[in-house]
């Protein structure tokens, strides 16, 4: 079975998510930007959800991670919840 770890920022619009893609790949610590402007609990920890498996996570975030490249902050994926920015950590099939 596939797993994978990834952490993630959630925004309420495509440009803030745009806005902050662009300030992490200039150097902005991913985790601290998830600190400051994620609207997921998981914000508070970096972004990060720990490690899971297909079907875990909804359609859209699945897609991305499970297919995406490691290491690479990746978005603007839109789902029900909003905007995110995802960055996968490891995966293993």
């Amino acid at each position: 079975m596939a797993k994978a770890s990834a952490r993630h920022i959630l925004v309420a619009t495509k440009e803030a998510c745009v806005e902050l893609k662009a300030k992490i790949e200039a150097g902005e610590d991913f985790a601290a930007c998830a600190k400051e402007h994620s609207k997921c609990p998981s914000g508070r920890s970096g972004g990060a959800l720990g490690t899971f498996s297909p079907g875990q996570m909804v359609k859209e975030f699945d897609e991305v991670v499970f297919s995406g490249e490691i290491g690479k902050v990746l978005g603007p994926v839109q789902t029900q919840f909003g905007y995110h920015l995802i960055e996968i950590t490891q995966r293993s099939e």
